[in-house]
């Protein structure tokens, strides 16, 4: 699957509000009998030009899987922090410096693709045609009470959408395992959406079968 180096850029604002993010995945794929049951030792590799993004993103999922059990390894600790494969290193070199650090799985973060979604926000006001109020019998009544929430000026309102890809890799074979594609909508800052997509894919994980769900989560 295609994968992008750039991503997440809305974490390099990094505010501190309180705000929940909306992560769901849209579409995911697992090998046939695969599971994660043999995987102890995971290779992480958020791929971003970033720096700060990438440290954040690795570091609060190796946090994460640390207190299911897994052993983490992150790419920022074995590779420069601007390494690429565009200054010329070869498939060989990158694999052998991942298993060599006794990496059974590698699980990639990826950017697809951004999008900002503007939406129009109407004037006040709602419509429920179950209820039915006293001002209803009367035109100006009606009239008086809607109009002026009616009349208030509406307003353009911009979020921004990111479509994230993740994929866990045997680092042995090098074979795709499970894949999934998710949609994150506004993260306020890289903490939030951590906790978003962490949630997000980790269930789905547990849908498909590729882990078992301990107790408690």
């Amino acid at each position: 699957m295609k994968t992008s180096r750039s991503w997440l850029m809305v974490a390099l604002i990094i505010s501190f509000c309180a705000c929940s993010v909306n992560t769901k995945v849209t579409n995911s794929w697992r090998k046939a009998n695969a599971t994660a049951n043999c995987y102890k030792n995971i290779f992480i590799t958020a791929m971003s030009s970033n720096i700060p993004v990438k440290q954040a993103v690795e570091t609060g999922l190796e946090q994460h899987l640390e207190q299911k059990g897994l052993a983490v390894e992150k790419s920022m600790d074995v590779f420069p922090p601007n390494f690429s494969t565009q200054t010329g290193q070869k498939r060989e070199y990158v694999v052998s410096k991942i298993q060599a650090t006794g990496a059974d799985g590698i699980l990639t973060i990826a950017l697809l693709k951004q999008e900002t979604e503007s939406r129009f926000v109407p004037g006040g006001g709602y419509w429920n045609p179950g209820l039915r109020f006293s001002y209803y019998n009367r035109f100006w009544n009606y009239y008086s009470n809607w109009n002026p929430y009616l009349s208030a000026p509406g307003y353009y309102d911009n979020r921004q959408i990111y479509y994230l890809e993740t994929n866990l890799y045997d680092a042995r074979t090098e074979e795709l395992i499970w894949a999934a594609q998710s949609e994150t909508y506004d993260p306020a800052n890289i903490n939030d959406f951590l906790k978003g997509y962490i949630k997000s894919i980790y269930q789905q994980m547990v849908k498909d079968g590729l882990i078992t769900p301990q107790a408690g989560t």
